[in-house]
Formats: structure tokens, sequence, C-alpha cells
């Protein structure tokens, strides 16, 4: 083939994320690339031009089995908004010239919402200088909103983790003779996916969780005490599954009622953190009963123990698929998973346009949310099929072993 291939990983990382990787860089290989670079820390990373040949490191079926089964970003991950083409041509063609001086003809980007915005606009920006670099998007994202595709390569383990937790959270509950009340943090700032994910611990070994609050509802918060006043009256314990971005009706997240000190990153977003701890201490001094916060926080995207082989497989698939579709003359585009059928369950790769998926927030259908603070079986059986089998860690002196690039 003519030219060289780059990948990057952008935004918050997976447990999948690198499974993603090693299908772009396993299929390139087959597919005839001569070099595979890794751009460390995203498009950032690249414009410091710091990158790796990867070939030197995933040059064993080890080392990519291993990269498989690796949390978090193994080349790194950044949260950088490129400029409107409009307003900034310097970074652009500052980028270009790097991928020309690199040889590339093939860039990858594995990331969700913002960093499709990257792909589109790298695109579009080599649409009007005529260039032939092939742009394309592999999916990837714990909170399952990107739009058009069925899911999103990292959900599925991210819900399977979720999922197993809220199951040990709910029995631990159990331990004393009186009624104790558990709220527990989901990530999702706009989306419920994830936090939904905890209706699936209902089983015929585990009661489930009691209360799910989702951001696509509003919050009420005294309708909230009210429900576990209610609850308490059964005398037994109660475990609420409620997501990091839920609001109240004036639009302020529930984190916000709190005293918190306030991030935001480049894209705007708010640090998500305090929602279950403002609850549980309202919980206390409103009934007077004893409430316990538990954030889920990163574990959520980190418990590469518990990934869904489902998922890890789905992840590996997409990064191949996006070779594919650039090695074959698309650019531009997204891979995105097109499920075909639920029993047996079966999903396919397609592509789609980048503009209509980047910035884009794909939401639960408020249909799937009940009105008694919790979701629909519907719901339910859309993400069960995404948690099934695991891919066991290979594990070395009685711990995982991982992946660590060399820099």
């Amino acid at each position: 083939m003519n030219g060289n291939v780059i990948v990057g990983q952008s935004g918050g990382p997976t447990s999948v994320i690198n499974s993603s990787l090693a299908g772009v860089f396993k299929t390139a290989k087959d597919r005839g690339a001569n070099k595979v670079y890794g751009m460390l820390h995203g498009i950032k990373g690249l414009l410091d031009k710091q990158y790796v040949d990867l070939s030197e490191t995933l040059n064993s079926t080890m080392a990519i089995d291993l990269l498989k089964r690796t949390p978090s970003s193994y080349l790194g991950s950044c949260r950088f908004k490129l400029p409107e083409i409009t307003k900034d041509k310097t970074t652009y063609e500052k980028i270009f010239e790097i991928l020309n001086e690199l040889n590339i003809k093939y860039f990858f980007y594995i990331g969700g919402n913002d960093s499709m915005d990257t792909i589109q606009k790298l695109s579009d920006y080599a649409k009007i200088i005529n260039s032939d670099i092939k742009f394309m998007g592999v999916p990837k994202t714990i909170d399952n909103d990107l739009a058009i595709t069925d899911h999103t390569p990292g959900f599925g383990s991210a819900a399977k983790f979720i999922a197993a937790t809220m199951k040990e959270i709910i029995r631990d509950g159990h331990v004393y003779d009186y009624p104790t009340i558990t709220v527990v943090e989901i990530m999702g700032r706009n989306a419920g996916w994830l936090t939904a994910a905890a209706a699936l611990a209902k089983s015929d070994d585990c009661e489930g969780v009691d209360l799910i609050y989702l951001p696509e509802k509003v919050f009420d918060v005294e309708h909230f005490l009210t429900k576990i006043k209610d609850l308490s009256k059964t005398g037994k314990s109660i475990v609420v599954a409620v997501s990091e971005g839920v609001r109240v009706a004036d639009g302020r997240f529930v984190f916000e009622l709190a005293e918190h000190v306030e991030f935001v990153d480049a894209f705007g977003h708010k640090q998500m953190s305090g929602t279950a701890k403002f609850l549980a201490n309202k919980v206390t001094a409103e009934l007077g009963t004893k409430a316990r916060a538990i954030e889920l926080s990163t574990l959520q995207r980190c418990a590469a123990h518990m990934t869904s082989r489902t998922d890890i497989t789905e992840a590996y698939n997409v990064g191949g698929a996006a070779v594919k579709a650039a090695f074959e003359g698309e650019t531009g585009k997204v891979v995105v998973l097109k499920r075909v059928s639920d029993d047996p369950y079966m999903c396919i790769t397609e592509t789609a346009d980048v503009s209509k998926i980047a910035n884009i927030e794909k939401k639960i259908p408020l249909e799937w949310i009940t009105d008694d603070d919790y979701v629909t079986q519907d719901l339910i059986h859309y993400i069960h099929p995404l948690i099934q089998a695991e891919l066991s860690p290979i594990m070395v002196d009685g711990l995982p072993r991982h992946l660590k690039i060399a820099k």
C-alpha cells in the first residue's frame, strides 16, 4: 500500500478501548501497512510531535492479546477541542504538515462525541486543501450516547461491572437487622444508559435496586425524600442508583446544590461529583436515617477484570472495520454497530457520515423510563446481550498483566 497509518485515542478511556486499537493495528498490518504510528495523548500530542511506531511494541501475538485486556488508553488521551477552521487555519496547517512528514494516508481516532468532532474538522479541512488522507472515527464511550450506532464499545463492560457491583452492594446492605440507605452515583452527564444498567442486578438471587434516577428526567429532591421515607417503612435496606448528571427543575445539577469546587474542561464540561453524597446527607439530615454514598467513579471504565467478551470482541471489530473502510476509500465516516438480531444477538458494522454523529447525544427514550423511578423491561432487554460472556485476564503472580507503553 501507499503511505502509513496513524491512530490516536481521545476522551475518557474504557476497559476495551485498547481492543479497538489492536483491531486498527492488526488489520492495517494485515492489509500491508508499512508503519502504524500511535499518537501519544491524541491530537494534542500530535501537535507536539509526540508519536510512536507501534510495530516496535506490538510485535507479537502475546503483546496484542495483552493490549486487548489492558484498561485505559494505551496511547494516552486528551480533551482537546480543535478550533473552528474559519478562525484558526494555523493549527490545521501544522497538523497536516506533521502528517505529510510521516507520509500518513490513513488517520484513525478512537473516541466519543468530542473525538468525532475532531474527525469531522480534519476531514473537512482535507477537502479544502484537496488532501488524499482518509479520516475515520472509531466509536468508544462507556456513556453509550453516540447517535446512529446501536451501542458503543465500552458500554457493555461498564454495564456489566455496574450490575455486578450493585448486586454486591445490595447483599452487603442485608447484613444488619435494621435498614440502611445506600445511594450509588454512576457516570452519565446527560444520558442515563450506565445508571439504567443497575436494573440488571435484579434476578432470582437478588432483589435489585429500589430506585433509579436518570438525567433524562427532572429530579425532584422532595419527591426523592418522600420515596425514601415510604420505602423505609418496609424495614429493609434501600439501594438507589443515580446518574451523576441529574438536574433539578431550574437546570442545576444536583451536586451543585451543595458546596463544590468547579472544574470545566476544554469542551465546557463540568466535572461531575458529589450527587450521591449530597443526597445521602440530605436523607440523614431530613429523615434521621443512616445513609451511605458510594461513587463508582473511574472504576466503571477501568475494571478490565470484568469485561464482557461481547464488548471486547465488538471493540476489536470496529477498529478493523474502520481500517477496511478507509483502505477502500471512505473518509469522514464513523464505524457504527447495527443490531440485526436479538435472539440470537447479532450486530454488524456499517459506516455513517461523521456529521450525523459528532456533537450529537443519544439519550434514553422517555418511554423506557417508568413513572415510579425505574426503567422498563425493554431497556433491560436492550442492554442484556451486551454484558454476556467473559474474557479472562492473563494473570501473573496472582494479578492481571497489562501492557504498558514505553515512552
